[in-house]
């Protein structure tokens, strides 16, 4: 009896040692290779969790960079939390950086952001101290930030993966100048294009100089329309108080005949102009850039007497798809790019249907 004892007590034993052994081991198996390294502890894929913080979340450009997102991070064996603020304005900052540090401070895999304003250093900081591997996406991180994280040898941005505003701009200019160059060519008088410029940031910038150098480009290299155009260029804040209503109106009283919207901020608002002044803005022509339902149905309203030939959208899918991959190349060793530039897509009434199918554009 005695000997019996002894050796279930030697079966316990060497059982125990093997449990804790193999438990061991799948701890070291787990282990996340990060820039050649092989991290334990905070940033492990046993946790496979990447934090998605955007720059809002209901809207329909949100929820399709959300897919792209989800999807990626399906394909790769990952989870995604997707979170944004109720507003793209200065006061909801505090919530979106209350957001980033639950991230950091649940240890997430990676992160992915957009942020709405200056004030992230401290928390990206962490990031870096953390080995958490960040991507900023659409209009990314503040210059600002940037500077202070490089200038303390902490900035954690692997890679940056947005819309080129300039190449969108010029394709669309590209698409309107093919729809307005019999008019230029015909016109008695000075054939005056408009340019609503959404605000003063770098992205309202860049779209209104991508379009105007594009456009400018082309129709000087064509005799039929060289010396016969000019571009007249308004400029708002942002959509309060009808402004954009303002820069339409401001751009019909310097007879302009073609008008390029740079955000879809700007169709709404043009649009519901349109609609409520019966005949003030007939004959004239206009492009648009992003999406929403507002494009949709007036592109495919073809009782319009001014008429929208078409828009630029953001891949808002492939953003958001892109973004989570090139974070899951970060956490896991691999080749990561730098930049990843989204071309936009012209979309009119010829392809708009396929557009929608294919969550390039949407609704909302």
């Amino acid at each position: 009896m005695k000997l019996k004892r002894i050796i279930a007590l030697l079966t316990v034993v060497v059982l125990t040692f093997t449990l804790f052994t193999a438990c061991g081991n799948e701890e070291d198996n787990n282990a996340t290779t990060l820039g050649g390294e092989t991290q334990n502890g905070n940033n492990t894929n046993a946790n496979k969790t990447i934090a998605v913080v955007a720059k809002g979340e209901s809207h329909a450009f949100w929820q399709a960079v959300k897919s792209g997102a989800e999807d990626a991070a399906e394909k790769y064996g990952y989870t995604v939390t997707f979170r944004g603020p109720a507003s793209e304005s200065s006061s909801d900052l505090p919530s979106q950086k209350e957001m980033v540090q639950t991230a950091l401070s649940n240890n997430v895999s990676g992160l992915v952001i957009a942020t709405i304003g200056e004030g992230f250093a401290d928390m990206l900081t962490q990031a870096y101290d953390k080995k958490i591997p960040v991507v900023q996406f659409d209009s990314g991180i503040w210059e600002a930030d940037i500077k202070t994280l490089d200038s303390q040898n902490k900035n954690p941005i692997v890679s940056s993966v947005s819309t080129s505003n300039e190449k969108a701009a010029a394709l669309d200019a590209e698409n309107f100048f093919n729809a307005v160059k019999e008019d230029i060519k015909k016109s008695q008088d000075t054939y005056v294009i408009g340019v609503i410029q959404h605000d003063e940031t770098q992205t309202g910038i860049d779209r209104a100089t991508g379009f105007i150098d594009k456009f400018t480009e082309l129709a000087d290299a064509d005799d039929t329309t060289k010396g016969k155009y000019k571009i007249e260029k308004e400029v708002k804040p942002g959509d309060v108080n009808n402004a954009y209503i303002d820069a339409l109106n401001a751009l019909v009283e310097k007879k302009a005949k073609a008008i390029f919207m740079s955000n879809e901020g700007v169709v709404k608002q043009v649009s519901d102009a349109i609609a409520s002044n019966a005949g003030k803005y007939d004959g004239i022509l206009f492009c648009g850039f992003d999406a929403g339902t507002k494009q949709i149905q007036w592109i495919k309203n073809t009782e319009t007497k001014s008429k929208l030939v078409g828009s630029v959208a953001q891949d808002s899918y492939s953003i958001g798809y892109n973004a989570v991959e090139q974070c899951v190349f970060a956490i896991e060793g691999r080749d990561v790019k730098t930049n990843v530039d989204i071309e936009g897509q012209w979309y009119d009434s010829s392809n708009i249907d396929k557009m929608i199918q294919e969550n390039i554009v949407y609704e909302g």
